[in-house]
């Protein structure tokens, strides 16, 4: 029986990351994966096969809308089967990556579905049904999650998709409605709608996006209406009929009325997702998650001695950063440092075009608490090199103690603010003043002076609006 100091139930960015870690700390590690590649499914069904279609679609309307006012005159013409071949191509070589990865670092993957077995076992089932069992002072589990079901709609993969279907979708539907108006569904929307398909989303709550900024989520709507998306908010399903030809969805009012039906070539389930938590053998050692399926930890540690839980299977947000923070935290922790994760400071991105991304707390979230602040905003349509670029549409908002000018939270919507989120990830850390970020020098002409000039405006003195 083969003995680690730590085994990893689960190779996706919580594990993966956790593994990696471990080797470079020198413990002797393995991960249990079942699927076929490394990296779960955010690698796999998830993140990054959905950035790959949103880029190109991007790349085809702006070839379709925007080339012409630039000077270049093309008429583009889609290549489904390619733009999916591409997306392959790219999770190949990224999954391939991980596996490098893992023999730069001594760390062994154990192919099959893993459960524990009692303390300290891990039994593994080989996809040819053979059984073996390590042994490991330390077990964690970080299995994450999957699309989470709704009553009453039946996910075939053929008509009716959830968000893995919905990456793999063999013809641009005509009509596309998608359940759930948050990140995965407004994304997966977008790809298509760009694709030429009418997208209709359905959404429970009388908004978009739960947890986002209220004026960032209103103003992502009317982005994303203009765009041609249409939202039907307040609204629920009861029911979805699908044969050869579409689906047909019945909906009724959240707040009561007449039901209706909506009838669509295709279906996207996306109202969230659960933790993967069935058949690990939880029992053995006696765990229980509760309700919803996710695990109660004490600084990753559970109720069972020496096995852990991170990512997805635990509470907070479930996204890949979230859970690679706490697979490095976790691995400190159990070689004996002292891992640690800000949970104040996860950032999250909506990778649709504009892009949308925050950190922090809300408006809605400082009013509740009764903490005084100011705030400052900057519109890219005020930023050099977004009207340069014609990417003018949205806005910084930062939001700072009244008091200490402490930045509490940062809210954009615009050009790839994605990518420059981060920064106040780090002022944040630092607990930085909105003044830091405002007297600090930015590069000219790029987007990232919009920061800057948010932090201005908290004091009130933004120069370039």
């Amino acid at each position: 029986m083969a003995q680690y100091d730590v085994v990893i139930i689960g190779g996706g960015p919580a594990g993966y990351n956790a593994a990696i870690r471990a080797g470079q700390l020198g413990l002797r590690v393995a991960v249990v994966e079942l699927g076929q590649t490394l990296g779960g499914a955010c690698l796999n069904v998830g993140c990054m096969p959905s950035k790959a279609l949103l880029h190109a679609s991007e790349m085809y309307d702006a070839a379709k809308t925007e080339f012409a006012t630039l000077g270049i005159d093309v008429s583009p013409k889609l290549n489904l089967p390619q733009m999916m071949k591409q997306k392959a191509e790219s999770l190949g070589a990224l999954t391939k990556g991980i596996e490098f990865l893992f023999k730069k670092n001594k760390v062994d993957w154990v192919k099959g579905a893993g459960k524990l077995a009692g303390p300290g076992r891990v039994e593994i089932t080989a996809a040819d049904g053979a059984v073996q069992t390590l042994e490991a002072a330390n077990v964690v589990i970080a299995t994450g999650s999957e699309p989470a079901g709704l009553p009453g709609v039946n996910v075939d993969q053929k008509r009716i998709v959830d968000s893995t279907g919905a990456l793999s979708l063999t013809e641009v539907p005509k009509s596309l409605i998608v359940i759930g108006a948050g990140i995965i569904g407004l994304e997966l929307g977008s790809v298509w709608r760009r694709l030429g398909a009418e997208v209709t989303v359905v959404e429970f709550l009388d908004r978009i996006t739960p947890g986002m900024d209220g004026e960032t989520a209103k103003a992502f709507q009317r982005s994303l209406t203009k765009q041609g998306m249409i939202f039907k908010l307040g609204s629920k399903v009861t029911g979805a009929t699908a044969d050869k030809k579409g689906v047909s969805l019945t909906v009724e009012p959240v707040a009561g009325g007449a039901a209706e039906t909506l009838k669509a070539d295709y279906v996207l389930l996306a109202i969230g997702r659960r933790p993967f938590t069935d058949k690990l053998g939880l029992d053995s050692v006696g765990i229980t998650p509760d309700k919803r399926g996710f695990i109660d930890t004490d600084h990753w540690r559970t109720s069972a001695p020496g096995v852990w839980a991170i990512g997805d299977v635990t509470h907070g947000p479930m996204l890949a950063h979230k859970a690679e923070e706490e697979a490095v935290a976790c691995i400190e922790t159990i070689a004996g440092k002292a891992g640690h994760v800000n949970y104040g400071i996860i950032p999250s991105v909506v990778y649709t075009s504009p892009e949308v991304a925050w950190v922090g707390r809300t408006e809605e979230e400082l009013k509740e608490q009764g903490v005084a602040y100011k705030s400052g905003k900057f519109p890219f349509s005020a930023n050099s090199r977004a009207k340069i670029n014609h990417e003018t549409e949205g806005f910084v908002k930062v939001l700072a103690d009244a008091t200490t000018d402490e930045v509490l939270g940062v809210h954009m919507i615009g050009p790839q603010v994605g990518e420059m989120i981060g920064e106040y990830c780090v002022a944040m850390e630092f607990k930085a003043a909105s003044e830091d970020v405002a007297r600090t020098c930015h590069p000219h002409p790029t987007r990232s002076e919009a920061l800057r000039q948010a932090a201005m405006g908290v004091e009130g003195w933004t120069m370039q609006a």
